[in-house]
């Protein structure tokens, strides 16, 4: 999914289960009787955040139960998780039945891959800071379609550390009597917080956002938040000083450490940035990634272009198994952790450029060039009709097409099918339970360009 970008307004753990407790996946049964009817239907690395046992105490501490649903007490201000009330197979029933409800006509739609705990999946945790009446500080998201700040000290899908962490630095706040930034006289100095979490590596980022440069005490700051998370690798400033209601400013400083993490994912290791895109729920991306590289079918022979690359994730994956992989995207931050990427995992037979990317693979085939296989995970809002006639352009054999929203990838494939390819099954997977939003992965063969 491409895509939640950092500079929304805000935005919304993965804990790898030991192999003696493996459980099986989520697959509501309503889901499977509802394929069957309508006939349209890795392991992982072993790094434990926190014990079974704990994470299960939280759950019961933080949430009452609906029916076998716990519901968040956040839930009616804050908007930001749609199916509060409703059990997890509910959930996934829904889902199912949105993805098929579009999708069958297209092919089999198979059932929906959820996950074993679906509480605390989310490595990066954004906040923004407020007073309340009371003149206390406070942090947490927009209520849905406001700038009123709700008030969250713990949220049921987001890391537990990071909500800890955000409690600490609202004391050191107090401590160090730094001024909370106000929107509407555009005074005050710390806006937001950005949490990001190596689920694998353990490592975690800081990124304080402030509305000017100078940072009084900050080496005292963050010795101070160090010895309370000792787990915090790299302390980061950045600097956003415009009116608006955007997260991150262009200027960053270092505070502390190398400036970004690193984490694991499908074998390979990545380098995370404060701006750069990474999915949110691990595990679930592993899910997602194997079955589009299994969708592939990738021999070692292929040259794969993977666009809408982001820091490099599926083109690095994928390179294991082919001759060549080229990525091409347009944010230059995820461009350059994308080339670190490269050179950290010593994979030598990808490429990676910051271009747009039909623009790119209308150049590669005017130039005679050609890929078998082309990878693509676009924003929300799809894909467009000049990038899809820019593929048509290369006629690879192959497009794995990631999707964030089922009803732009209908749109895309019923134009994908007026250029001659022709979809192959449809794979939903909820990376994202409580919300509404699942992502879908489907494979399309080239079937000639007479075929509609």
């Amino acid at each position: 999914m491409k895509k939640e970008n950092i500079n929304q307004k805000s935005e919304k753990h993965y804990k790898k289960d030991d192999k003696k407790n493996k459980k099986k996946e989520w697959t509501s049964k309503i889901v499977e009787k509802t394929v069957e009817q309508s006939d349209k239907g890795k392991t992982y690395g072993k790094k434990e955040v926190k014990g079974r046992e704990t994470q299960k105490k939280e759950i019961k501490k933080q949430g009452k139960k609906s029916g076998n649903a716990l519901v968040c007490p956040y839930a009616k201000k804050c908007g930001g998780c749609e199916y509060q009330g409703l059990s997890y197979e509910e959930q996934l029933a829904k889902k199912q039945k949105w993805v098929s409800s579009l999708m069958k006509k297209h092919g089999t739609v198979y059932p929906i891959v959820g996950m074993e705990q679906p509480y605390y999946y989310r490595n990066k945790v954004h906040a923004v800071f407020d007073r309340d009446r009371k003149n206390n500080v406070i942090s947490g998201v927009y209520k849905e379609g406001t700038h009123i700040v709700v008030p969250i000290d713990r949220c049921l899908i987001e890391d537990q550390l990071a909500d800890d962490i955000i409690r600490t630095v609202k004391e050191l706040m107090k401590s160090f009597k730094m001024k909370v930034y106000d929107e509407d006289t555009q005074y005050g100095f710390m806006r937001h917080i950005l949490i990001k979490r190596g689920f694998a590596t353990g490592e975690v980022m800081v990124v304080l956002v402030t509305a000017s440069p100078v940072f009084p005490s900050k080496n005292n700051f963050v010795k101070a938040l160090r010895a309370k998370h000792s787990e915090v690798t790299t302390v980061i400033q950045n600097i956003n000083g415009r009116g608006t209601s955007m997260v991150l400013g262009e200027k960053e400083h270092i505070l502390y450490g190398k400036g970004y993490i690193e984490d694991v994912l499908c074998g390979c290791t990545f380098r995370i940035s404060s701006k750069s895109f990474y999915q949110i729920n691990p595990i679930q991306t592993e899910r997602l990634y194997g079955k589009a590289m299994e969708l592939a079918g990738l021999t070692g022979k292929e040259k794969v272009i993977d666009a809408y690359c982001g820091i490099g994730t599926i083109g690095l994956i994928a390179s294991k198994q082919a001759a060549e992989v080229i990525g091409v995207e347009l944010n230059k931050d995820a461009v350059k952790d994308a080339i670190a990427n490269a050179k950290r995992n010593e994979i030598k037979n990808a490429r990676f450029y910051c271009e747009d990317a039909s623009k790119f693979m209308v150049k590669m085939a005017e130039n005679g060039q050609n890929a078998d296989v082309v990878f693509m995970d676009p924003p929300r809002n799809g894909s467009t009709e000049v990038f899809i006639d820019s593929v048509a352009l290369m006629a690879p054999k192959k497009v794995v097409y990631i999707s964030c929203h089922p009803e732009t990838l209908e749109r895309d494939i019923r134009y994908f099918k007026k250029k001659g390819y022709q979809p192959e099954g449809c794979y939903p997977f909820d990376l994202f339970p409580w919300t509404g939003h699942v992502e879908t992965v489907i494979l399309m063969t080239y079937c000639g360009s007479d075929k509609k």
